[in-house]
């Protein structure tokens, strides 16, 4: 079966369980549209819908058991952060990945992350390093075994260890705000040669720094890290059409 087979096999058993629990989840207080525009969103993100996929309002509706107004409202927000677009006649796409607003978020993740980085090293909390270290070898088991979707999610959370261990876990959520086009950049990496082992070795050299309560080591480690992506190096292993070249 082929990759993007079992995306759409995915999303669909996916699907089905969230239909089955919507009523669940409208008992807390959220919406229709809320839970369909993060399902949606993280859908996006993950790249189990692609740029230039089409997201059909008929389709989703019937696959969450809802009317078309939630659907419709989830999709207006997707809009408003640039991760669909809808064309008259045509339809509503998946947005390509705008390349020339990579940098700027990347640059507003840096510092944010440099900050973390220098408060986890000072506070030298040995039970929130070893958390650290436990996140790298959660990628190094899912990079053994070339499972992307599990290296990405041991990379978020290594990230968000060292939020955790400054004490400050709050500026790792607003990381998280700036940072979802460059996720879907990441995503696309991933399958480069080598890009995975490269990461870890990355979070490695930053968390030896932590542990030897060098700061300045860490966060310039930190940096080098985060660089990396701002250097699309590996722009050529990705179908030209997901990317978005603003002129």
């Amino acid at each position: 079966m082929s990759t993007r087979s079992q995306d759409l096999e995915k999303l669909s058993v996916d699907r089905a369980g969230l239909k089955f629990n919507l009523r669940a989840k409208l008992g807390r207080p959220r919406t229709a549209t809320s839970i369909i525009h993060e399902e949606l969103r993280r859908e996006i993100i993950s790249l189990v819908r692609k740029p230039g996929d089409v997201v059909s309002e008929n389709e989703i509706a019937a696959g969450y058991g809802v009317s078309r107004t939630p659907v419709r409202e989830a999709i207006l927000k997707l809009a408003d952060e640039r991760l669909v677009e809808t064309f008259p006649q045509a339809g509503t796409f998946v947005s390509q990945i705008p390349v020339a607003g990579l940098s700027e978020a990347i640059l507003v993740r840096t510092t944010l992350e440099r900050l973390t980085t220098r408060m986890a090293t000072q506070k030298g909390d040995t039970k929130a390093i070893n958390s650290i270290a436990g996140k790298i070898q959660d990628q190094r088991r899912a990079a053994e075994i070339q499972d992307r979707d599990a290296f990405h999610n041991a990379d978020e959370a290594f990230h968000e260890a060292i939020a955790i261990a400054a004490g400050h876990v709050g500026i790792w959520r607003i990381v998280q705000t700036v940072k979802f086009q460059v996720d879907r950049y990441r995503r696309l990496t991933l399958p480069a040669p080598g890009r995975m082992m490269k990461v870890i070795k990355e979070h490695e050299a930053i968390l030896k720094a932590i542990k030897q309560g060098n700061s300045e080591s860490a966060e310039e480690s930190m940096t080098t890290h985060l660089a990396a992506l701002a250097s699309f190096d590996d722009l050529k292993h990705i179908n030209p059409n997901y990317l978005l070249r603003e002129k």
